[in-house]
């Protein structure tokens, strides 16, 4: 298997309107492409390359640290590498060691190290695979190794958090992007960043090597071990040559791509452009190699862009060439590439030749069991996953998270909750004219409106008329829309009992759903990743949504009752927890088998990666925290399930959310409560 996310993906990527006029209003489905592309353009379009050295200096600076906090931030002081080994294999000319070290106390990354029987302190070169099923094991990535260690280079191969031994699972091939990587979302760790450390943490254990020549290390990889490439070459300037492959093209390309999570860095659209991280290497034996047959987002004009800038950056160096190869061949890491790079690092770790091609010495991988740490099923029980590490993470973040003791320090922590819940949401845009529309259905008095919540997108909501109504319940389905959730039996008992019932499809969900939006486990995959690097997370937007529905329906009707419900099915119940939080014109939220808890060690299954804002966990708390910033307005938890999908048992929901019930407590201390868990079933009658 080829095993390229951006080639398994690039049949479905282009989200095109050309079956529409021109002249007509794309429809919902088409509209939120588009609408992302637009804020992509609209945050980048000052950008210039730097024009002077003292200009660039303090540019990559500020890039530097937007990054780190991008990427939630390394640790002060690096754990020891306590470094083991499982054995070794020789071969003519070379050995191969089978090896880990931890990069994080208690995480460790699996490796081979392929050593060259040369005398002497050599150059040295990372390896970092991509999605190749058998990450380090895999024969296209075995084959850059052997003919790089055949060339006398030591070379250092290892797998990815997430990936070839170090997957939820013990055997190999399995993928850690969508909701593996998800996880790590809320504790505010992404993968791209936890990736970034690692490969500095796997520079660290090549300069204990006696063989290694510290002065003298690449690094290389294509495909998501291209922007590791890219991202650990531009950050650690210990790498004298960095050779990302079938990786680069710029970051407005991703907009109307599928990529995996190991590549988004949020909010990186706020910042820069993909051609200023690759200046951060341009002064380092830097060299882009681009596939003619590759995806949109790697393809040959879109790696110009990016790489132009870093050529614009590298001319401020004396002597600094940047190099772009362009091969004729589809996404991968073949013959043609390697020897491409085998010549550009030979140039500058070995001083030697001009960077041409170098001939690829004979290659014969090896059986990926044989390369492996922990072969078949032998790896440890306990050994620490992608999930693993963000539940425990996320467990000693939320162990200093206290219950007030005084009603003024309620005050404190929840103006602090509301200002971080803020910015866990992103930029919320001004309020445009609506451009409302209204077409009513005279038999069955169902009201249907149109309205736009910011420029470039529509959304549609569906209520029953009711004539000065004094409630309204608001009742979100992200998995149904505004049908759904406007004509379910929960609505049917409510408007059984006086309410207005108003069901809206949210963008990028219902009958606004992206097309073909879905990847693996993640329905809503493509649509929150763009979001993310325009650092406007859908939870955001979606609460956004909730806010623009009552401004249409105020418009509307001239006011808005007194008592507004919302009630979140589902995956849903985060966003109204969120617009309660915000919008004091909310009196109640309900939430129905909604997630309970950010924290899981297993990967998320039936919620939305939209939901996963970036260090939401980190900054204002887990679930209960969020609904306590409702008190002292009443909320009701109306069953709930966790990460994998497991419904809470009763004492396990009152226990999931004692949190949330002590603050009312603190709050409103009267006898009849306005926080109680209860069970779907008991809901209508508890919002009679």
């Amino acid at each position: 298997m080829r095993c390229s996310f951006a080639v398994l993906f690039s049949g479905f990527v282009a989200l095109s309107a050309s079956s529409v006029s021109a002249d007509e209003p794309l429809p919902p489905p088409r509209q939120f492409s588009p609408f992302v592309k637009q804020l992509g353009l609209d945050l980048r379009k000052g950008d210039a390359a730097p024009l002077t050295m003292d200009e660039w200096q303090h540019r990559r600076a500020l890039l530097k640290d937007h990054l780190l906090a991008a990427w939630g931030g390394f640790p002060e002081t690096p754990c020891d590498l306590e470094p083991r080994k499982f054995g070794e294999f020789e071969r003519e000319g070379y050995r191969v060691e089978k090896l880990m070290f931890q990069t994080r106390p208690g995480v460790w990354m699996t490796a081979n190290a392929y050593v060259p029987d040369k005398p002497g302190r050599l150059p040295a070169i990372l390896n970092v695979h991509g999605h190749w099923a058998g990450a380090k094991q895999d024969p296209v990535v075995q084959s850059r190794c052997i003919a790089a260690v055949k060339l006398g280079f030591f070379v250092l191969s290892v797998d990815a958090f997430g990936a070839g031994e170090r997957a939820v699972g013990k055997k190999l091939g399995e993928y850690h992007g969508e909701m593996v990587a998800a996880t790590l979302l809320p504790v505010g760790l992404p993968l791209a960043g936890l990736q970034v450390y690692e490969n500095m943490r796997a520079v660290d254990y090549l300069c204990t090597r006696a063989e290694v020549d510290p002065e003298r290390i690449g690094i290389t990889g294509a495909s998501g071990g291209g922007n590791q490439t890219m991202y650990a070459g531009a950050f650690d300037e210990r790498f004298r040559c960095v050779v990302p492959t079938c990786s680069v093209g710029n970051y407005q390309a991703y907009l109307s791509a599928a990529c995996c999570m190991c590549e988004v860095v949020p909010g990186a659209l706020t910042f820069t452009e993909e051609g200023d991280v690759l200046g951060l290497a341009a002064n380092r034996g830097l060299m882009v190699t681009s596939a003619t047959k590759d995806a949109f987002q790697f393809s040959v004009d879109e790696a110009k862009k990016s790489v132009a800038r870093a050529e614009a950056i590298a001319k401020l160096f004396k002597d600094a060439t940047v190099r772009h190869t362009i091969i004729e061949s589809e996404h991968n890491y073949n013959q043609p590439m390697r020897e491409a790079m085998l010549g550009w690092m030979t140039k500058h770790l070995k001083g030697e030749g001009d960077g041409s091609p170098v001939i690829e010495p004979t290659i014969e991988t090896e059986d990926p069991e044989l390369l492996r740490c922990f072969p078949g099923e032998t790896r440890p029980d306990d050994f620490v996953t992608i999930p693993r590490f963000a539940a425990a993470e996320a467990e000693r973040i939320l162990a200093k998270i206290e219950v007030p003791s005084s009603i003024d320090g309620w005050n404190a922590m929840h103006q602090h909750g509301i200002t971080e819940l803020q910015e866990a949401l992103g930029d919320m845009p001004s309020r445009s004219p609506l451009n409302l529309k209204s077409e009513r259905d005279p038999d069955s008095k169902i009201e249907t409106l149109t309205f736009e919540p910011e420029p470039g997108l529509t959304l549609t909501l569906k209520r029953n008329v009711v004539v000065d109504a004094a409630r309204i319940a608001l009742v979100l389905d992200m998995d149904g829309g505004a049908e759904a959730a406007s004509m379910g039996k929960l609505a049917e008992q409510l408007r059984a009992s006086g309410w207005m019932v108003v069901g809206v499809d949210l963008r990028a969900t219902g009958n606004a759903a992206v097309l073909r939006d879905t990847i693996g486990r993640a329905p809503d995959h493509n649509s929150a990743e763009w979001s993310l690097w325009i650092g406007r997370p859908l939870l955001g937007q979606w609460t956004w949504d909730v806010q623009r529905t009552l401004d249409a329906l105020k418009e509307q009707d001239g006011k808005l009752p007194q008592e507004i419900t919302v009630i979140g099915l589902r995956t849903a119940g985060l966003v109204a927890l969120c617009a309660g939080a915000l919008d004091d014109r909310i009196s109640r939220v309900a939430t129905v088998n909604s997630l309970g808890s950010y924290v899981t060690d297993q990967p998320y299954v039936g919620q939305r990666l939209g939901l996963m804002a970036p260090a939401i966990l980190r900054d204002v708390g887990d679930v209960p925290h969020l609904a306590a910033l409702m008190a002292p307005r009443p909320v009701l938890v109306a069953g709930a399930v966790s990460g994998s999908a497991k419904p809470y048992g009763a004492a396990a929901l009152k226990q999931q959310f004692r949190f949330t019930e002590q603050v009312f407590e603190l709050v409103i201390p009267e006898p009849e409560p306005r926080f109680r868990v209860t069970t779907p079933d008991d809901l209508p009658t508890l919002l009679k």
